[in-house]
């Protein structure tokens, strides 16, 4: 392909990422694979060029753009010559035309803006939709950091969690050995440190309310030793059916799935109720702490959806503290930097229930309210809010 048809087809494809986003459509990853399945004739190099100049312009506009061609425009207003490729020739794009609509650079939407959480300053913004890192958990179960570095020379320690490693950026693990057999896992650093701080221990009754594919689900298994009982619940049957493969790569045998139903998981968890040692609430939320993965979702949040997801985590937390033996420990966390999602939350928690609240253990982060965040900025990991309480015995 050459350069003029490359950039008519990131037009192309950020028109269908913007329209995605506002309906509620796939994710940019899988709208991009799904572009160039249908047009085999695009070489690598084609691919890696157009998706490389989509995701530049998705990271500059903090505004959803009003068309993929507006998006491109504001890449090209600060690399001129971008626009030698708009020649309005029969595979290219039409020349600009003076007066029309150029996305203009930001962060995010303004009205989100106001919400971050104020332990964030302005300057820390940035980082947010800068590349994010390729992280891995050692599975204890299946060996140690060290026997992982030596199977993966390539990779480095990360700063904080002690079972963490880290990849350059594009590099294959899934072709590894070391990752076919359940050695390694991918997990950012941030959720490692979230399952580390969780305290899990052998023989406990632990509940992942919101367990997805099961990411966090396998580190409380390790940390378990494979010894004890967790029940990984979430009401999104899908998600929940990816986790089988693999619990099965890592040889884990203590986790249960169960399907809840939306409103209706404190009936469908009754059998728990007042039993488990640990709850972990890693609940739904506006992914802001995960924009370095998917900058795009910052164009699908609105304050409507805001709203519903904070009263579906306060929900959850209540739910989640109705399954907590005396002594038990709730962990409450997200991928946002949102007051509302984060400290809001604990506060709320706190001032309307009986749990107590109690220091998270982690070697990152600092202090927000009852809890801590994680920042990319600072901390190097995706951003996440994360807080702790002990039912009272």
């Amino acid at each position: 392909m050459t350069p003029v048809a490359r950039t008519r087809a990131a037009i192309e494809l950020l028109d269908e990422i913007i329209a995605a986003a506002r309906g509620g459509g796939s994710a940019a990853d899988t709208l991009i694979a799904r572009y160039f399945k249908e047009r085999r004739y695009a070489g690598s190099h084609d691919r890696r060029e157009i998706r490389a100049l989509v995701f530049r312009a998705i990271r500059r506009a903090g505004e959803p753009p009003v068309s993929g061609r507006a998006a491109l425009l504001g890449v090209a207003s600060e690399q001129p010559e971008l626009l030698e490729t708009m020649d309005g020739s029969p595979n290219g794009a039409a020349p600009p035309v003076p007066g029309e609509p150029v996305a203009e650079a930001g962060i995010a939407p303004a009205w989100l803006l106001g919400h971050f959480d104020p332990a964030i300053p302005e300057e820390e913004w940035p980082a947010l939709l800068e590349r994010a890192t390729l992280d891995l958990r050692v599975n204890r179960l299946e060996g140690t950091r060290e026997d992982a570095l030596a199977e993966l020379p390539a990779a480095v320690p990360t700063r904080f969690s002690p079972i963490g490693l880290r990849l350059p950026e594009g590099f294959r693990v899934e072709h590894e050995d070391s990752w076919r057999r359940g050695l390694v896992e991918i997990q950012d650093e941030g959720s490692q440190l979230i399952c580390l701080g969780c305290e899990a221990a052998p023989e406990m009754l632990v509940v992942d309310l919101c367990a997805g594919a099961g990411g966090k689900t396998l580190a409380l298994a390790a940390e378990m030793a494979d010894r004890g009982r967790i029940v990984a619940s979430d009401a999104d049957r899908g998600r929940l059916g990816r986790m089988t493969p693999r619990l099965q790569r890592a040889k884990i045998g203590i986790v249960e799935t169960r399907l809840v139903n939306p409103n209706k998981e404190a009936a469908m968890l009754a059998d728990l109720a007042g039993q488990a040692d640990l709850v972990l609430v890693d609940a739904p939320c506006s992914g802001t702490g995960t924009w370095r993965r998917n900058p795009e979702t910052r164009w699908r949040i609105t304050p409507e959806r805001l709203a519903r997801l904070v009263a579906l985590q306060a929900h959850l937390l209540d739910v989640a503290a109705g399954l907590l033996r005396p002594g038990g420990r709730l962990v409450y966390a997200v991928c946002s930097l949102l007051t509302d999602e984060g400290r809001g939350q604990a506060e709320g928690l706190t001032a309307r229930s009986a749990l107590v609240p109690e220091p998270m253990p982690m070697p990152a982060g600092r202090a927000a309210g009852p809890g801590m965040l994680l920042s990319p900025a600072r901390d190097g990991t995706d951003g996440f809010f994360v807080a702790r309480w002990q039912r009272p015995c």
